[in-house]
């Protein structure tokens, strides 16, 4: 449950638009765990959290940070 796979799984997703458009539809950090997990990356939902922002710049292709504390410009509320 390393921040390591969690960033490595953020790096897949930026080449992947099919996983962006899983993320987008993510109504939680858990389902965003869930479905890093069908990928082969295993991580806690707190650390989504621990990254910073120029990490999760861009994810899901939309500027959503998977987590509304991180960004201004995310609508959905976790």
């Amino acid at each position: 449950m390393s921040l390591e796979q969690l960033r490595t799984f953020l790096e897949k997703v930026k080449a992947n638009s099919t996983l962006q458009d899983k993320l987008k539809a993510a109504k939680s950090p858990d389902e965003v765990v869930t479905i890093a997990k069908e990928y082969g990356h295993e991580f806690a939902s707190d650390k989504l959290s621990q990254l910073s922002e120029s990490e999760l710049d861009g994810i899901a292709g939309s500027g959503c940070t998977i987590n509304s504390s991180l960004c201004g410009e995310c609508t959905k509320v976790y």
